[in-house]
Parts: C-alpha cells; structure tokens; sequence
C-alpha cells in the first residue's frame, strides 16, 4: 500500500506534507515531516502546486492560507483540534474589549479566529513573540499551558483565553508521575518536554522545546537517553534522526485525531483527490495577517 501511495501520488503530481506526530507507516511515506508552521512554510518554497497533508484540520488551513493557489488535501475531515476548536472569534473580540491589549494567538487555531488576532506565535517562537510586543500585557489563547510558560520567560502578564479550558489533551493529560516512574526506569535519560504539558513537568525537565526544537537538542546534548514528553510518535522522527541513542516515549500520549490518517484513507484521497481545503478570501486574507506580523518580529 505505501508502494501504491507514493506510485499515485507521483502520477498525480501531489507531494506528501505529514506532521511529526503521525504513526510510523504514515511517516514513512511522507516527503516532508515537520511541525505545523514548518512545513506550511515548507509549502510557500516548494514548485508543487499539489499538496496531500497528514495532520489535524488547522494545520491544513495554515498551509492554504499561506498558499492559497495550491490545491490541498486531506484524507478525512474529521480530524481535527480540540484545543483550537476552543478558542472562537468571539472569545477574542470579548477579551481585547476588555483589556485591550494585544491578543497572541497559538498557530495551532482555527483560520476564524486568527482573523481578529494581532500577533501568531508558534511553540517554538512564543517567548521571542511576546517579548518582542511593545506591551506589558498580552492575550493568548488557547493554549493555558504555553501562556504559563511564556509568562515564566518573559515576565509578562499573559492572559490565557480561554482559560481553564484551552489545552491540549495530549499533554494536559501526562502527570508527573507517569515521567517519574519512566525516570525511575531509566535513571540517566534526559527529560525533553514540550511546552504544552502542564508546569509541574516543567519544573521537572531537563529541556523544554516545541517538536522542531527537540530535534535539534540532541545533537547539541551530550546524553544518550531521553524520555520524550510530547506524543508518542515524535520518538519515531528521533530514532531515525539519531539511531545511536535511546528515545522514550510516554505510551498514553496519543493524538486520536492525527490518528485517523491511515494508508487506506490516503491512498482513497489520492484516488479520487479529495478532500479538499478551502478557505474563504475574506477569511484567508485577514487570518494571513497575525501570521505575517509574527514573521516581521523574527526579522525584527
């Protein structure tokens, strides 16, 4: 079936963008693994005017909205965000009319609500962001988890919206113990955390990093062993970046979402092209914004 996938998807002329979150057989086929924003950017240099993408819905949106003449794929609809799904536009108008104040918003959000964002960070960025806004005070949303992190490094007050409810599952969900025990197993592995889990890991890892981040950590780290506290498919990308050293995954750490990108979906919407993402001029045209004034502040 990966044979027949990239055999079809070379005829048709589609390249396969996937996140590094997806399983092993779905990594397998991918042209280009990546985060997020990485492999959105990916998109806006490569000649392909095809793309089948392997992620969650707002990744996809991402990479439409910043190549909106490129035809998008994506094998099933359903695969979405909770986390971005909520945070809605209205909370954003809600919130900058209370405090009026910048409002940064997490690339991982749905195209809607970026249009009535200032500024977009992703997890890798959000410190620089927020310590380059001329602002004591920022919105951010939806992430509670990253706001608390960024809060931590630049000493700002970061607001989260939504709140108590804005996080991912995926991380919110590991508990310290459930790294302790694993520490416990392998003494001398390094934690490497993600910024999305809560601050009690934190407080307990040896390195904090978005997905693109933590590629490059071990390269630099003089360890062998790591405990990976992020999806558990990010260990897949690690091992093969870095076959001599040891990767450990937290098993309950799973995106049912990215999930649901299989090879029998893949090589369907290969077949018959679908389905496809759209995403309204107006809305495209306004949610490109936040994400342009976050590239002025990396320049800056």
């Amino acid at each position: 079936m990966k044979k027949k996938i990239k055999k079809l998807a070379k005829e048709k002329g589609y390249i396969i963008l996937a996140h590094n979150y997806q399983s092993r057989d779905i990594q397998e086929i991918a042209d280009y693994l990546g985060d997020s924003l990485q492999l959105a950017r990916l998109a806006t240099r490569i000649k392909d005017e095809k793309i089948l993408f392997l992620g969650v819905d707002f990744m996809a949106e991402t990479i439409k909205i910043l190549n909106p003449n490129k035809k998008v794929i994506v094998p099933v609809r359903s695969a979405t965000c909770p986390m971005a799904n909520s945070l809605t536009s209205e909370l954003i108008i809600d919130a900058k009319k209370k405090y009026n104040v910048p409002f940064v918003i997490y690339v991982n959000s749905t195209a809607q609500s970026k249009m009535y964002a200032d500024f977009a960070c992703t997890s890798a960025n959000a410190v620089e962001i927020v310590k380059k806004i001329d602002s004591d005070t920022v919105l951010f949303g939806p992430d509670k988890n990253l706001a608390s992190y960024v809060a931590e490094k630049t000493g700002k007050k970061v607001i989260p919206v939504p709140g108590e409810t804005g996080y991912c599952y995926v991380h919110n969900y590991i508990t310290k113990e459930d790294v302790l025990d694993l520490k416990k197993k392998y003494p001398k592995a390094k934690v490497i955390s993600h910024p999305e889990v809560s601050k009690e890991i934190r407080e307990i890892s040896d390195y904090i990093g978005s997905t693109s981040q933590m590629e490059k950590f071990p390269k630099l780290d003089k360890g062998n062993e790591y405990i990976v506290v992020t999806e558990k498919d990010m260990v897949v990308k690690l091992r093969k970046i870095y076959p001599k050293k040891m990767f450990i995954q937290i098993d309950g750490a799973i995106c049912n979402n990215m999930k649901k990108n299989n090879l029998k979906n893949i090589l369907l919407a290969l077949e018959k092209e679908q389905f496809e993402i759209e995403v309204p001029l107006e809305v495209s045209e306004k949610a490109k914004i936040p994400i342009k004034n976050m590239f002025k502040l990396m320049e800056a």
